[in-house]
């Protein structure tokens, strides 16, 4: 079941943006061209080391972060691990296949929003973006400290 493209757009001020750490170039693509029509800005990061350069930059710009856990230099879950440190306020959705279930405890120690198991239906991932987007800052997580392109 499809949600109407009205209820997909976030209904705010600022374009919602997202970070997507993951290493394979052909799966940063896809996303892309499932998250370009719902009007998220869609940035990627080719590792978590990456991925976590950007949020320490500025903790407050992403709404959500969607990480593989299999990726060279820093994976995943050493990823998040490093992102509880910080006063991210967001969202984040684990997007990965053959996550064994130690590693899925792990990650939901770190309270992490979802866990999302690869290959997914193009909708399936469009319907659980948009749910951690529309929600608001994740529960738990510090509050935010201060206040449609693409990155590869």
């Amino acid at each position: 079941m499809s949600e109407p493209a009205s209820q997909l757009h976030p209904p705010t001020d600022r374009p919602r943006r997202i970070l997507y750490a993951e290493d394979v170039r052909e799966l940063r693509d896809v996303a892309r061209m499932i998250v370009a029509p719902m009007g998220f800005v869609l940035d990627c990061a080719e590792n978590g080391q990456i991925a976590l350069e950007r949020v320490q930059a500025d903790p407050t710009i992403y709404d959500l972060i969607i990480t593989d856990h299999h990726m060279p230099v820093m994976n995943g879950l050493e990823f998040v691990m490093m992102l509880r440190g910080l006063p991210y306020a967001g969202k984040v959705l684990v997007f990965s296949s053959d996550l064994n279930p130690g590693t899925a405890v792990l990650y939901r120690n770190l309270n992490v929003d979802r866990i999302l198991n690869k290959p997914v239906a193009p909708q399936i991932f469009r319907q659980v973006v948009a749910e951690l987007v529309q929600s608001g800052p994740a529960g738990g997580q510090p509050p935010a400290a201060g206040g449609a392109s693409v990155k590869s």
